[in-house]
């Protein structure tokens, strides 16, 4: 067993009681973070004259020969070692002697665990930002692409008004735009050090905080040891922003689901990103993002998780905070895998444009329009909603769309009607007419896409 305690124990942790207290099984994830925070200190603490140079350049590549051997594979990081920073510090020892350790003076392992979880936290976060992005530059193409393909658009799942496939797509990318602007502040919330804060109470070595934040990227130290120690906010934070963009791409995968139906045919998944029955030969199955959809309760469980771990802990550290690593690095992998296989499946998938015009007609999605039709001729609007559904009951006995009756059908149920309904209600009309900003008509739609054009480019 190599753990950085003992002295006051008069006997060896019971077996079980090591295992069950350890976490290098998992938190050896931090590696790199941990060898970056021990040479970020040990630079800091040669500075303000408690480690000499020479002592300061040995533990440095002592730690950089370690971060070489194990991405080499010449070390293994084993379970001998109750965590990682025993570890590091232990092969550090066995590389360069008693100057080994010194790595730890002016540290305590409570501010060494805050450090590479914050580290590895906010490295992920980068990476998650640039995985919406590139979901974001797809949906951006995408809305390009269809800035005229019409479609019906549903409320209570029933067909409702027409709109574009550009309009649609158009809504989740304002979901993403949102998610992206989380991970940034999160990122800015969290961006603050806390290296030196010690157990709880700082230390009594002359530490440069300041430097040491700045060497490792961060505006500036923590400004509460306690809190430094103790604060987990930014993975709740983390975790919830991660909820809700699985909650984002679980409401478009639920979608794509029913738009691969046979009733609907509005997309063609790509065999890629697909797969088949073991018994019916004629099944392609959008298991992607059935998958997707499945794995945001997985995600919502990690949230809830450490909700529950922290709603009871007094200030400061205390060990059941360990339990926000194994959640939240699934959670991360989780969602990262997600929106890259998602990315993948919408880059590859095709869409059935005849089909969902013809869709958007036959659900009266343009009934609407036709009402207005009767109120731009005197009609009050409540008479002009009875007529229409009297045309539409019309149309449901004879099983077409309003653009199939006749003009005698229409001046029967209303003489109003002229010969210019059907250019009134046709899907072009009824799109293009509703031109104000965020709606789906084309020019509309092409400021939105200029708004997005700009946006992405200046997504840092």
């Amino acid at each position: 067993m190599a753990q950085l305690w003992g002295g006051r124990f008069t006997k060896e942790t019971d077996q079980l009681v090591y295992n069950f207290n350890a976490s290098i099984s998992f938190d050896q994830k931090f590696y790199k973070q941990d060898i970056r925070g021990s040479i970020a200190h040990v630079t800091m603490l040669a500075s303000v004259g408690v480690l000499t140079e020479e002592e300061r350049d040995q533990i440095i590549d002592g730690l950089n020969s370690i971060l070489n051997d194990i991405e080499s594979g010449a070390v293994e990081i084993t379970s001998e070692y109750e965590d990682i920073h025993s570890f590091v510090e232990a092969n550090l020892i066995d590389r360069i002697g008693d100057v080994g350790k010194k790595l730890h003076t002016g540290r305590s392992r409570n501010d060494q665990v805050a450090l590479d979880m914050k580290l590895y936290t906010r490295d992920e976060v980068v990476e998650i930002k640039d995985l919406v992005k590139e979901l974001m530059e797809t949906l951006h193409g995408i809305m390009k692409e269809h800035i005229d393909t019409f479609m019906p658009g549903f409320t209570h799942l029933q067909k409702a008004q027409p709109v574009t496939l550009a309009h649609h797509v158009g809504a989740y990318m304002e979901m993403f735009k949102r998610d992206y602007s989380r991970l940034n502040d999160i990122f800015d919330r969290m961006n603050y050090c806390p290296l030196g804060a010690g157990a709880l109470a700082g230390t009594t070595y002359p530490l440069d905080r300041e430097q040491t934040a700045s060497l490792l990227d961060f505006y500036g130290p923590t400004l509460n040891s306690m809190d430094s120690v103790s604060d987990r906010d930014y993975v709740i934070e983390l975790l919830s922003a991660l909820s809700t963009i699985m909650m984002h791409l679980s409401r478009f995968s639920e979608e794509i689901i029913i738009w691969n139906s046979n009733e609907y045919k509005f997309v063609s998944i790509d065999d890629g990103f697909s797969t088949g029955s073991s018994i019916m030969p004629q099944k392609k199955n959008p298991d992607i993002a059935e998958l997707v959809r499945g794995k945001t309760g997985r995600v919502y469980g990690a949230l809830t998780s450490i909700l529950t771990t922290m709603k009871g802990i007094p200030l400061a550290y205390n060990k059941d905070m360990q339990e926000d690593k194994e959640l939240t690095f699934d959670a991360i992998d989780t969602v990262k895998g997600c929106i890259s296989l998602f990315n993948g499946m919408m880059k590859t998938m095709t869409f059935n444009k005849p089909q969902m015009e013809v869709s958007a007609k036959h659900g009266f999605t343009n009934a609407t329009d036709a009402a207005d039709y009767l109120v731009n001729h005197g009609v009050p609007f409540r008479d002009a909603h009875g007529i229409v559904g009297q045309l539409v009951l019309l149309c449901i006995d004879k099983q077409i769309p309003l653009d199939d009756l006749s003009l005698e059908e229409y001046k029967k149920i209303s003489p109003v009607f002229e010969e210019d309904i059907y250019e009134a209600i046709s899907m072009k009309t009824c799109v293009e007419k509703r031109n104000t900003i965020g709606a789906p008509g084309h020019d509309a739609m092409e400021k939105v896409i200029a708004i997005n054009d700009a946006y992405l480019a200046d997504l840092k």
